[in-house]
């Protein structure tokens, strides 16, 4: 299924989610490798329904490489019935980006794409909302999600700190 996220070409996205709940750090288990647990797992398929229920495209899915993370973005894709395929693993969502980085990232995506949802580890992800957002967003939870939104015809007009919040989702608040 092909993605073309928002059909408005005046607004841009950007969904941010944390994440869910994984298991602990194990010796002989690399943090890349951590899996999530039967709760992160369950409350991955709850936020991806309620974002569902928002009518809410993903558009393009940018994930880090770390299985925690994949594994989120792999149970939101199969509750929007997206392939997996399609899935974009960027290494710079686990390695950490820097601020200085998110602009020139952004800059390079095809502006026939209105939505990006990006899958990422604290506290980057959270600095990316906030990097974005015009209001600074609290720290995101695990599972939580962050849309911002942007008045701009390609994603070379959009500008930190420009955003307007859309909704802030999380667990405890949901669930």
């Amino acid at each position: 299924m092909k993605n073309s996220g928002n059909s408005d070409n005046g607004k841009r996205k950007l969904i941010f989610i944390r994440h869910s709940k994984a298991e602990e750090q194990q010796p002989g288990l690399s943090d890349f490798e951590r899996s999530l647990t039967a709760t992160g797992k369950h409350h991955s398929r709850l936020m991806a329904q309620i974002l569902k229920e928002k009518k809410e495209d993903p558009g393009i899915v940018i994930s880090s490489p770390a299985f925690r993370a994949l594994e989120t973005a792999l149970i939101f894709c199969r509750e929007y019935d997206i392939s997996p395929d399609t899935i974009r693993i960027y290494s710079g969502l686990y390695s950490g980006m820097e601020p200085g980085e998110f602009i020139p990232f952004l800059r390079k995506q095809d502006d026939n794409e209105h939505t990006l949802t990006f899958f990422g580890h604290n506290p980057l992800i959270t600095e990316m909302a906030a990097f974005f957002a015009s209001d600074e967003p609290e720290v995101l939870p695990k599972t939580g999600i962050f849309c911002v939104s942007f008045e701009a015809t390609s994603w070379s007009d959009v500008e930190p700190e420009s955003g307007k919040t859309q909704y802030f989702l999380t667990p405890k608040s949901l669930l």
